[in-house]
């Protein structure tokens, strides 16, 4: 069972933030830093940079302080007999990169719904969410080390996958991070093993498969929603990554098991 004795999201401190607990909390304190910050580890006081997490079990020293002119995290109090967090295999008192801040972010957001509202199946969403944040966790601390352009290549992917249908091309992407187009093919390729414009077309064509099984939409319209100017480009891009033309995609919707194994 889990309880939750107080989340906080976006929590604003000015340079003179200190929080210091030698005994330690009675239960779990996760916090996820949003600005850097100075941490005690190991007997010394280190600085991190933005968008660490940190976990810390019962009665375990707590130190950390700003170290500049503002310091904002998200932070949980709880207490838990769950073996997914008593016997975590995250590191204890030690920062550590997160894969995907913004995602946790949200999660922490969600559990401040559940936690302030008394709803009928408050105790297990408020389990499903304090797994899927520690499944986030473990991911980012298991991944290898991010570079400060990471989260810049994040943000770029997910705009690219909410909106596929948008005029992406290289020098847009590029501008995007204000880089060069070949710097950002390099790094993309290399961060996410896929080049910045296979992102897109999969994107688009994913997006696709969704407008020809669920709207009454002609090829032709589909193509324009999903970015594409040419209609005989579209059904050549199509057909390359399903093996099926849209048309023929299209009719075969009435079989499920042959539509899904051509999904990207």
């Amino acid at each position: 069972m889990n309880i939750i004795h107080y989340v906080e999201t976006d929590a604003t401190h000015d340079s003179n933030f200190v929080f210091d607990i030698p005994q330690g909390h009675q239960c779990w304190l996760l916090v996820i830093t949003k600005t850097p910050a100075q941490f005690w580890v190991d007997g010394v006081l280190k600085e991190y940079p933005s968008h660490c997490a940190i976990l810390y079990r019962a009665h375990q020293k707590i130190f950390y302080r700003a170290c500049d002119d503002l310091y904002v995290n998200d932070w949980l109090r709880f207490s838990s007999d769950e073996s997914y967090v008593s016997k975590t295999s995250l590191p204890l008192g030690i920062p550590f990169a997160l894969d995907d801040p913004d995602y946790c972010s949200r999660l922490f957001e969600l559990l401040i719904v559940e936690h302030n509202f008394n709803r009928d199946y408050k105790e297990s969403s408020i389990d499903c969410l304090l797994r899927t944040l520690f499944n986030k966790l473990l991911e980012s601390y298991f991944h290898e080390g991010f570079k400060a352009q990471y989260y810049n290549l994040l943000r770029l992917r997910k705009a690219i996958q909410s909106d596929p249908g948008d005029c992406w091309n290289v020098s847009k992407m590029a501008q995007f991070l204000q880089i060069s187009p070949g710097y950002l093919q390099s790094i993309y390729k290399k961060t996410f093993g896929i080049s910045c414009m296979e992102d897109v077309i999969n994107s688009r064509i994913r997006l696709a498969k969704e407008y020809l099984l669920h709207n009454t939409l002609s090829v032709a319209e589909v193509s324009f929603q999903c970015g594409y100017h040419n209609v005989e480009h579209f059904c050549r891009q199509f057909k390359q990554i399903t093996g099926l033309s849209p048309r023929k995609f299209q009719m075969n919707s009435d079989e499920p098991e042959a539509v899904q194994d051509e999904r990207p």
